[in-house]
């Protein structure tokens, strides 16, 4: 199934781009997903414990279910000033 993937702030510049289409399996979670990028992109691995995942603009659990068409974000913590 076809997902798009989305890609903020720090996220961004390590994975050099701000979306990706990407095929997964069915029954894949989003757990699932973010392990498959920290593989693809070790320096990923730098923002593991503090990064958000967020599927249709709702922040979610890494135990939710993919559907095709989702749109699944990753967010690292962002300061402002």
């Amino acid at each position: 199934m076809k997902i798009k993937v989305l890609f903020f702030a720090s996220c961004r510049d390590i994975v050099g781009t701000k979306e990706l289409d990407l095929e997964v399996q069915e029954g894949f979670r989003a757990g699932d997903l973010k392990r498959n990028l920290l593989e693809e992109y070790p320096r990923l691995a730098a923002l593991n414990d503090v990064l958000s995942v967020a599927i249709n603009a709702e922040y979610v659990d890494e135990s939710v279910l993919l559907n095709p068409g989702d749109e699944v974000a990753f967010i690292p913590p962002v300061s402002g000033g």
